[in-house]
């Protein structure tokens, strides 16, 4: 079981020279069990591509350092956003592979500004978001705007990321997809801002343990997710067996299921964390068009500071990004899969079995704002069983709760002395 240094094999650290051959030389001629060891220093990259029963090892002030040429990236077959197409490869991609580890203390940093200004321009109101939404096109432009990962585990099993810093990616952080027997643990997420940076996405996964992480986005700190439209209900991917504890989440938008639904989300375990100035809590967002389900959920001993919305369950989230046109046979195939939701009832998610307990959520000051309950479900098919006990909110608002049956309140307590306002029914995430 050898140690592989990439300086041996030619990568410069001076995060100018591109490293790119020089590390994938050191893996690709890595042996079963051997370590790729990346040393102290500054190494600029496009997509690695790691292998089965290898180590991929950070050392303390090691930084991975994300190219910002599109061309650096290698353009594969993957899922964006619940859809399948082919999109930029991440900085570091485990496809296909088995036992494989990525540790160590150092960093990988996407450059993600580059990005975000292609995306949303100087103000976050232009550049490719304003370009596609004055043409009718907010639900065709995150798909167009391609932007790298900066790790994808892709249709992999027995893979364990740890210790390592993900920061400033351009798209999201960290994503495990179609993948089982995974842990994540100790890893710290910091993205300063970005459109869709979320910190770390569980997508159609099974078997999945997230713990002792720091996640601090611009998006949802930690998804899970199963697909997005007819194509995702067809293949009937589901996401399950899913743990999430002892996380630390500050700023971003809560620990989230949705809103690609449309594959089924069962037995997922959230646990033990603790949020700081987070936009949401405990999430819930799908659309009309998803179908899919989202059942056996238990949400248990959260402590929540100075969180705007502690429960969010919304399931008929963000109607431009959720629902495409009707386009020809001429247009691209991403966005025909776009375009086919699932139709009628059956592209209303079934929501059923949440269980909410012991659950604290407190404001330091009392000009932080706060609802204590946004919860929409549909009339047609309302959420079921949805079960809180043990739960003390001190909020501004006491917020809306509709759309929903058999909904069992047990030693809950509400402290919230302003009048509930439309005006906060928005929220930007």
């Amino acid at each position: 079981m050898a140690i592989l240094n990439i300086s041996d094999f030619g990568a410069v650290p001076d995060g100018v020279t591109l490293a790119t051959l020089a590390i994938q030389d050191a893996i690709d001629r890595a042996s079963s069990g051997d370590t790729v060891f990346i040393p102290s220093g500054r190494f600029l990259t496009g997509s690695l591509f790691l292998k089965s029963d290898l180590t991929l090892e950070l050392a303390e002030n090691a930084v991975l350092l994300g190219s910002q040429r599109l061309e650096d990236y290698r353009r594969i077959p993957t899922r964006v956003a619940g859809i399948e197409m082919p999109w930029p490869a991440g900085i570091l991609n485990i496809n296909q592979c088995r036992n494989v580890k990525v540790t160590g203390a150092g960093t990988l940093d996407g450059q993600g500004a580059f990005w975000w200004h292609k995306f949303w321009g100087d103000d976050e109101n232009g550049g490719m978001l304003a370009q596609y939404s004055q043409k009718g096109l907010r639900w065709v432009v995150d798909y167009e705007c391609e932007r790298p990962r900066n790790v994808v585990v892709y249709q992999s099993e027995a893979i364990a990321l740890s210790e390592f810093t993900s920061r400033e990616s351009g798209f999201w952080n960290i994503h495990l997809c179609y993948s089982t027997q995974v842990l994540l643990q100790n890893v710290a997420v910091n993205n300063s801002t970005g459109p869709s940076t979320d910190g770390i996405d569980i997508d159609s996964c099974q078997h999945v343990r997230v713990e002792n992480c720091s996640v601090s986005c611009n998006d949802d700190n930690i998804c899970v997710k199963s697909g997005r439209g007819a194509e995702a209900q067809q293949l009937a991917k589901t996401a399950s067996d899913i743990i999430i504890r002892n996380c630390e989440l500050h700023k971003g938008s809560g620990i989230t299921l949705g809103s690609e639904t449309s594959g089924g989300i069962e037995r997922v375990i959230i646990e033990h964390n603790h949020f700081s100035g987070t936009g949401v809590g405990f999430r819930i967002k799908s659309s009309r068009n998803r179908g899919g389900f989202i059942r056996d959920i238990i949400v248990r001993h959260l402590t929540l500071k100075d969180v705007c919305y502690p429960f969010m369950l919304q399931l008929n989230w963000f109607p431009q990004y959720s629902y495409g046109q009707q386009v020809s046979d001429q247009q691209p195939l991403h966005w025909r899969k776009l375009s086919e939701g699932v139709e009628g009832m059956a592209g209303l998610t079934r929501v059923e079995n949440i269980m909410i307990s012991h659950i604290t959520s407190q404001l330091t000051r009392q000009q932080n704002f706060s609802r204590a309950f946004f919860i929409e479900g549909t009339e047609e098919c309302p959420i079921n069983k949805l079960h809180f006990s043990h739960v003390h909110l001190q909020a501004q608002e006491f917020g809306k709760i509709a759309g929903v049956n058999n909904l069992h309140f047990e030693q809950v307590t509400v402290d919230a002395p302003a009048m509930t306002l439309t005006e906060n029914d928005a929220y930007e995430r």
